[in-house]
């Protein structure tokens, strides 16, 4: 079983902090590459605080030689060589590093999306009813590529900017220590009020148009995704308007964030304006006084003219480095929530040759509900047996379903098939052991081939023909263009609802599987449809242990017996004519109802 490297946080820490810890579970498993990255960085950085100090001795060697032509000139020479080969191993160690950085960032942006991927579709069923597709897509997209960013921005810029700071304020302060003072007292406290600028005054504004940026990407898939229903209507106006408004808070937050980004970057502009003056002043003093040549001037220059840039660059890269994290946040934090379900510790394939199934004195409760739909619940089904479940809306009977197949854990008792309690089993062996047909079938956007196979990806072309027959699909499949190989569009709108159905029906035959749930199949389709796929469903049903979920009566009334749920209870159970029969029974009112 595969394992995840998503790490858990402490709610208490700060976004900065989840997200560092976030990323530190990639690096971590890249820690010789993230240590050669360093090495290659520091190495560069060290190159390019020593050229200033030999251009001033180039500077020096070359004013020597104009007062004493007796002066060798080998040190100009010397000097000028020096600061070449510390320019080019500055230049090496840099195209090092960003090679470095690139092969990191791409396992690492890979690792994180099969992560995310992981982690989504194992959440629960009610994180994704609560959740936009379009949103999460938005979420984990903008994420991968923050992290490519992320790794730009700590490693290849702020790391080495600090390097350049720490060699300029040594070699200032042991040279002039006036110097090394005000270098270091100044870069420190530029570097704070950039870091409070971008931690505090630009990271909430942009932590909030974030959010709006993933609502605006669920509003946009909403409204697409629901085309068909839009047109129907004539709504596009309404749609219209609908997403303007999201764009208009969208625009508001997003303007706010960029206005708080340029008030940054002036105050942080003019405070090295005033460090420029103050140290520019200073080398000038020194000058003048004569407690430093040319050279040292020329050196005092250009190492700040370096250390000026890279002080630039730490307010751009603390923007950048914010952010990356507000576009990480939302990620890192669903890599916090737990699982929907997940297996134990010592979880073992299920193994099914009787599929008789067992609810035993069974309680669960929704998360958002204060009372339990299911209190000290039992029922027993035998093998093979075809059971109808049936009752009104909210009854219980989809979530009887979703607790078989184990999409929620039980509160208290168990279920149990062919004797063996499913919260025991691998999700995986309980699931591959039940076929389900819904009401709405949905299909991928893939051939008609590869729709079928999904219950058996390595089935043979043979097989899948043989499930459509089966399923009364093959001849109209035959009958496409492309026949097996036709893709059938998002979530099969190129095929009709009927054609759907039986795609879905010859998927389970394929399967296989010894217990069968349908929600019924048949209630939104036309005469001629509906008799093919009612055939099929008669021939899926053979051997296996079947669930009807019923919304119509005249679809159960053959099945050998039917579940009669209320409240979360069994009312009433028995055949059809069992039922029937009884006065003021629960089923006798819902048939007559749907009779009248």
């Amino acid at each position: 079983m595969r394992t995840v490297t998503w790490f858990r946080f402490d709610v208490d820490r700060n976004t900065f902090a989840k997200v560092f810890q976030f990323v530190g579970v990639y690096w971590r498993k890249q820690i010789w590459h993230v240590t050669f990255i360093f090495i290659a960085t520091t190495l560069a950085a060290v190159a390019d605080v020593l050229m200033p100090l030999f251009a001033g001795r180039l500077v020096d060697a070359m004013s020597a030689g104009a007062q004493d032509s007796s002066l060798s000139y080998s040190r100009a020479i010397s000097a000028l060589s020096v600061f070449v080969a510390l320019a080019i191993s500055s230049l090496i160690f840099r195209q090092v590093a960003f090679a470095g950085i690139s092969l990191l960032s791409l396992k690492t942006m890979t690792d994180m999306a099969s992560d995310a991927i992981y982690k989504i579709q194992r959440l629960s069923t009610d994180w994704h009813d609560s959740n936009f597709v379009g949103s999460t897509v938005r979420k984990i997209t903008r994420a991968v590529w923050a992290l490519d960013a992320f790794g730009d921005t700590v490693l290849i810029s702020l790391f080495p900017t600090l390097v350049v700071l720490v060699g300029t304020t040594l070699v200032f302060g042991f040279l002039w220590p006036v110097l090394g003072v005000t270098i270091a007292l100044g870069s420190a406290l530029f570097i704070v009020l950039a870091g409070w600028f971008s931690l505090a005054f630009v990271a909430p504004a942009a932590s909030l148009s974030n959010a709006w940026d993933s609502k605006l990407g669920g509003s946009l898939a909403d409204t697409m995704s629901c085309n068909a229903i839009v047109k129907s209507f004539a709504a596009e106006l309404r749609e219209d308007e609908r997403l303007g408004s999201v764009l208009k808070k969208w625009r508001k937050r997003t303007f706010r964030t960029w206005m708080r980004v340029s008030i940054a970057g002036v105050t942080q502009g003019t405070a090295l304006l005033l460090l420029k003056t103050s140290v520019l002043g200073l080398a000038l003093w020194l000058w003048i006084y004569g407690q430093a040549t040319a050279g040292d001037l020329t050196f005092v220059l250009a190492a700040f003219f370096l250390l000026e840039g890279y002080l630039r660059q730490v307010s751009r890269e603390l923007h950048n480095l914010q952010r990356t994290v507000n576009d990480m946040e939302e990620l890192a934090e669903i890599a916090r929530k737990p699982l929907g379900i997940s297996d134990h510790r010592d979880a073992t394939e299920i193994r099914i040759a009787n599929p008789s199934i067992v609810f035993d004195r069974v309680t669960f409760r929704y998360t958002s509900h204060h009372e339990p739909l299911f209190h000290d619940f039992s029922v027993s089904i035998s093998s093979n047996e075809r059971i109808g479940l049936v009752g009104p809306s909210g009854a219980g009977k989809t979530t009887f379903i979703k607790l078989l197949q184990r999409l929620y854990d039980v509160d208290g008792g168990a279920i149990l098939i062919d004797g063996q309690d499913i919260a025991k089993a691998t999700q995986a062996s309980l699931r591959q052991q039940i076929a389900i047909v819904p009401q709405e079938p949905i299909l991928f956007h893939r051939s008609i081939a590869e729709n079928i196979a999904y219950a058996r990806p390595n089935a043979t072309m043979s097989e899948i023909e043989q499930a459509a027959r089966l399923a009364n699909a093959h001849d109209f499949i035959a009958g496409l263009p492309k026949g097996y190989g036709m893709v059938v569009g998002e979530r099969g709108v190129k095929l009709s609802g009927g054609e759907r159905q039986r795609v879905a029906i010859a998927r389970a035959f394929l399967a296989n599987a010894s217990i069968l749930i349908m929600d019924e199949a048949t209630s939104n389709l036309d005469s001629a449809s509906e008799l093919m796929i009612r055939t099929a469903m008669d021939r899926l049903m053979v051997g296996r242990t079947t669930f009807v979920i019923a919304h119509r009566l005249s679809t159960v009334q053959t099945l050998d017996r039917l579940l009669v749920f209320d409240k979360g209870k069994i009312v009433e159970e028995g055949t059809h004519q069992q039922l029937i029969r009884r006065d003021l029974g629960t089923y006798r009112r819902l048939f007559e109802n749907q009779a009248l």
